[in-house]
């Protein structure tokens, strides 16, 4: 028996074979007349869309890549599940990727876009220069987010991570804090989220007349809890002497809060924290986190409006869009009272 074919249900529906894949991906700009006639029509055929089938009939998979450097890190799983349900709503499936924060994995993406499998892809680099996004990228439309710099070919959506570094120090310094540190950049090379962060850091200081004190740049072996944590050990072992810290982003701060607990340190009596992308785990810990929280809905939106039209054939130049974000006070570094 012959498999029924897209084009099969469109000719009994009396349909294109677009409003078919349309009713069969779930986009919701389809008349309730029409998503019925063609759903009888699945109904009475038996017809079972596949991946390979709708590629080749409608030219797209469905699919969209998204991919990070880590997919175990809070903030990117979490903006993976906000993706993958914003997504959902527009029909399409999300495929999730990481590179492992390599230069290999990175080019990899860049260069294959998957082989033809995903329709467009979402990309955050942490290690790629503009350039090297520009002169690899392929057929397949892409959307960049981070802190990273963007080639004029290529949208691409963040939020002033300078700006938010420096709200971060300044709202230290107004808590009357004086040896305000910075933790969880990466002890080698350095990715560009800990670059401008540092930046952001260093002008928060200048904002608030502090000097830049460069023993207090408490890098850490890599960016996670436990290094970070041991990086603030081996500070306070060391003489180390400071009253606040600004965290790279929310795992660096849970170390920090360990390390301090551990030394008997009172947060925020004795060193306030701040941390970065206000994961969930940030309002539960104790105390709780005050931490920069990205507009991750907005972030979110933006990405995919922009993939869409792409995919639709925009071919015009990269657009740039900068998200909001807000310092949520928590116990860790309250309000100023």
């Amino acid at each position: 028996m012959a498999k029924t074919r897209l084009q099969d249900v469109a000719d009994v529906a009396g349909v294109s074979m677009k409003t078919v894949s349309n009713v069969v991906r779930g986009y919701e700009h389809v008349s309730e007349k029409t998503r019925l006639r063609v759903q009888q029509a699945i109904d009475d055929l038996a017809y079972r869309p596949n991946a390979s089938g709708r590629s080749l009939a409608t030219g797209r998979s469905g699919m969209l890549a998204l991919v990070f450097s880590d997919v175990s890190i809070p903030y990117y799983s979490e903006l993976a599940h906000l993706i993958s349900e914003l997504a959902s709503d527009r029909g399409y499936r999300l495929l999730l990727e990481q590179t492992s924060g390599t230069l290999e994995g990175e080019r990899a993406v860049v260069s294959a876009a998957e082989g033809g499998l995903v329709d467009g892809v979402i990309f955050q680099p942490s290690l790629l220069s503009s350039a090297e996004i520009a002169q690899h990228r392929g057929d397949v439309p892409f959307v960049l987010l981070g802190e990273g710099p963007a080639p004029l070919s290529v949208d691409h959506v963040m939020i002033d991570n300078i700006a938010a570094a420096a709200a971060a120090t300044s709202h230290l310094a107004r808590l009357g804090r004086r040896r305000i540190a910075f933790l969880g950049h990466e002890l080698g090379s350095q990715t560009q989220t800990s670059k401008v962060r540092l930046i952001g850091y260093q002008n928060g200081l200048e904002q608030a007349g502090l000097p830049l004190d460069l023993s207090l740049l408490i890098a850490s072996r890599s960016v996670n809890a436990g290094e970070s944590a041991q990086a603030v050990r081996e500070a306070l072992d060391h003489g180390l002497e400071f009253d606040a810290i600004v965290c790279r982003d929310d795992l660096a701060a849970f170390g920090a809060l360990r390390a301090l607990q551990e030394r008997g340190l009172r947060v925020p009596e004795d060193v306030a924290v701040t941390g970065w992308d206000d994961v969930a785990m940030a309002a539960l810990v104790h105390p709780s986190l005050s931490s920069i929280r990205p507009d991750t809905r907005t972030l979110a939106t933006w990405a995919l409006d922009m993939l869409e039209e792409r995919i639709d054939g925009y071919d015009g130049i990269g657009r740039h869009r900068v998200a909001d974000f807000e310092l949520v006070l928590r116990e860790s570094a309250p309000a100023v009272s």
